[in-house]
């Protein structure tokens, strides 16, 4: 079954196509000794903050043409639902949406931060930029999510995150706030992998679950609102 998986939640505008087939032979199983293998065909990143919108549609046409697919040969749409910034998690997740219910085909939701804790072992902070000096953040034992995901100051973090036993930090937020979370940061993977996404939720897919609503995990307003219409004065 071919399926997209896209991301937006963080600078990293993110698609790519992958395949979910059942392991066989030296396709190994993907996690926790499930039965699915999820191989990644095709995949476009590109680092921009402000261009989600502009991007997500032109890397989607360039991942299917890669393969040689049409957007009615997918079978599933795996998507990153955060935490991230408004504009530019919404788009993805729009983009997903639509996609999944014209083309009526499941869509599955993954934490974004999730992703940079598949395969990992050892007790792990991850860590994405949430502006405002501020971080997305989660901690991680063996890939299992411990605490958060959460948006809170650096140097709160820090201390959260030695309480709970973490020895390294990894993400774009672990990298910007180095100096404040006293921790060893790995220089990759900066953002979130397509291929450790579609292993979260392999089992879903290859099993053929329900797809599920993609909520995304905004964890604060956003940085814009609708103006206040002005009160009318009263008459004289």
């Amino acid at each position: 079954m071919l399926v997209l998986v896209l991301d937006s939640a963080t600078p990293a505008v993110t698609a790519a196509l992958g395949r979910v087939e059942p392991a066989a032979g030296d396709r190994p199983p993907t996690i926790d000794g499930n039965p699915w293998s999820a191989t990644i065909l095709a995949r476009r990143a590109t680092v921009d903050a402000r261009a989600h919108g502009e991007r997500l549609a032109p890397q989607i046409d360039a991942v299917l043409g890669e393969a040689g697919a049409k957007p009615g040969d997918l079978g599933a749409i795996v998507a990153g639902i955060g935490p991230g910034p408004f504009t530019g998690l919404r788009v993805g997740l729009v983009t997903a949406t639509a996609l999944g219910d014209a083309l009526g085909i499941p869509t599955y939701p993954v934490c974004t931060l999730d992703a940079f804790a598949v395969g990992r072992p050892g007790r792990v902070l991850v860590a994405t930029d949430a502006r405002r000096r501020e971080i997305y953040w989660a901690c991680y034992a063996d890939g299992v999510r411990l605490a958060g995901p959460e948006v809170s100051k650096p140097v709160e973090v820090a201390g959260r995150a030695a309480g709970l036993g973490a020895r390294q930090a990894v993400g774009d937020g672990a990298l910007r706030y180095a100096d404040q979370l006293d921790l060893p940061v790995l220089a990759e993977p900066r953002f979130p992998q397509p291929a450790a996404m579609l292993s979260l939720a392999v089992r879903r897919v290859g099993t053929g679950a329900p797809g599920e609503p993609l909520i995304p995990l905004y964890l604060r307003r956003p940085d814009t609102t609708e103006p206040v219409a002005r009160k009318r004065a009263a008459p004289q």
